[in-house]
């Protein structure tokens, strides 16, 4: 089984990204021959920085390896250092339906928060599709919001599949059953976009003080609380044990508790979660030189794979 998962460079990373993208394709990496790419090609429909692409792009490097991906299992590599990405776009470009574009969600909801709309924006599933059928993945994890992409990529394999012949692994979406959407400080999606994150490695009293910022109702300290409805609660689940969590939810029922208590303990274990990972990113970052070498070698080994996915392509359509 050929796994492959992205990931924009174009911010902070944070526990959204953690819980929604990294730990469920760091896992499977223990399931298959897995494929782990930095999307800095589609960063560039939001970043218009060249330092913070670089930037950024350093950071997810130094994130993803703090939190325990395994280049000796997974090809960890640069978007950008695989150009073949690009003809493989254009080829499926000839195949993707104007209208399959324009009802894309992504695109749609760009649009409606106002973004000025370009062919980027537009064309982003389709280089998004080449980025997976490239390395003719079998498996791709999602969030459930982001299983579109997939179903996109699916839509367009099975049409070039049909007008030139059998050429691309058709993929399958893999959408974890742990985490559906991690809940920003104000209850939406945690996203860069709303203003609603917790970094994981950002200052740790700012992300303390983000953690008491969490929204929640207007309940007084003697009042039972419903946990299933609750920011703070939701997010605690994701650290939480079992026992932790059962534990909570009954303080929470049987009143007599502030939502301060349980921010508190919320922010307690974010800490001794990350704390290993951090001491293991400030490593990373004294070592530039090996964090390079990481994302040379799983270029090289992602490229093997694209030089040929790509001449099968051109093949099919005459071009060979």
């Amino acid at each position: 089984m050929r796994i492959l998962s992205g990931i924009q460079p174009s911010g902070k990373l944070h526990i959204g990204n953690y819980f929604g993208m990294m730990r469920p394709a760091l896992r499977l990496q223990e399931q298959g021959e897995a494929y782990l790419f930095i999307a800095n090609y589609h960063a560039l429909t939001s970043v218009a920085d060249a330092d913070a692409m670089r930037q950024g792009t350093r950071d997810v490097a130094l994130d993803f390896l703090a939190c325990g991906l395994d280049p000796e299992r997974t090809a960890f590599y640069r978007q950008s250092d695989l150009p073949e990405v690009h003809e493989l776009a254009w080829l499926l470009s000839n195949v993707t339906p104007l209208g399959l574009l324009e009802r894309c969600h992504s695109y749609k909801d760009k649009l409606a928060k106002g973004i000025a709309p370009n062919h980027g924006l537009l064309a982003y599933p389709v280089l998004m599709a080449a980025d997976i059928l490239i390395v003719q993945a079998n498996v791709v994890p999602v969030g459930r919001d982001q299983k579109q992409h997939v179903e996109v990529t699916r839509d367009l394999a099975i049409k070039f599949n049909n007008a030139f012949g059998e050429t691309f692994t058709v993929p399958e979406p893999s959408i974890s059953d742990e985490v559906a959407v991690v809940p920003g400080l104000d209850g939406q999606k945690m996203s860069k976009s709303y203003g609603n994150t917790i970094e994981i490695f950002g200052d740790l009293k700012q992300a303390k003080k983000r953690i008491m910022g969490i929204v929640t109702d207007s309940k007084a300290l003697e009042e039972p609380k419903d946990p299933e409805t609750c920011n703070v609660f939701r997010l605690y689940k994701l650290f939480a044990t079992p026992e932790q969590q059962a534990d909570l939810a009954a303080r929470y029922r049987a009143g007599g508790m502030g939502y301060g208590t349980a921010k508190k303990e919320l922010a307690e274990l974010f800490e001794a979660h990350f704390a290993p990972m951090r001491d293991k990113r400030a490593e990373l970052a004294a070592n530039p030189k090996y964090v390079e070498d990481v994302l040379q070698a799983g270029a090289a080994r992602a490229r093997r794979l694209a030089r040929e996915t790509v001449q099968k392509a051109r093949k099919a359509v005459g071009l060979e």
